[in-house]
């Protein structure tokens, strides 16, 4: 993984984010957004700690597309992807022990629909 920021957009979503394995952290967010322009280093501390996880982000303004394919209606909207299925998301600004919670939620979320999905296919 990477402990820098990712830009994506309508064009490298489906590669940075949906054909990952692993944790992937999204922020949807616009230049135009004071919240948004708090999480930003709210992020970067966070992807400094916390090498395992992917943070992506992805300019609603830019990539409409996106935004409207997983519902974001406000920003700044952080989604946590499993191994490329959307778990969990929160809006408004998340500090690090929010995110910390959500991607640890979301893990276990994905973990009990896998389990759930393999006693289905038994």
């Amino acid at each position: 993984m990477s402990n820098t920021i990712i830009e994506a957009n309508d064009a490298t979503f489906q590669s940075t984010v949906l054909e990952s394995k692993g944790t992937v952290v999204v922020d949807f967010w616009a230049p135009w957004c004071g919240p948004c322009r708090m999480q930003g280093p709210i992020l970067e501390r966070f992807v400094g700690k916390n090498e395992e996880v992917t943070v992506v982000k992805v300019n609603v303004d830019e990539s409409p597309n996106v935004a409207q394919a997983f519902g974001i209606r406000s920003i700044p909207t952080i989604a946590v992807f499993e191994d490329g299925v959307a778990v969990l998301g929160a809006a408004g600004v998340q500090n690090e022990a929010k995110l910390t919670k959500l991607i640890a939620d979301a893990k276990e979320h994905a973990k009990e629909h896998a389990a759930g999905a393999h006693e289905h296919a038994s």
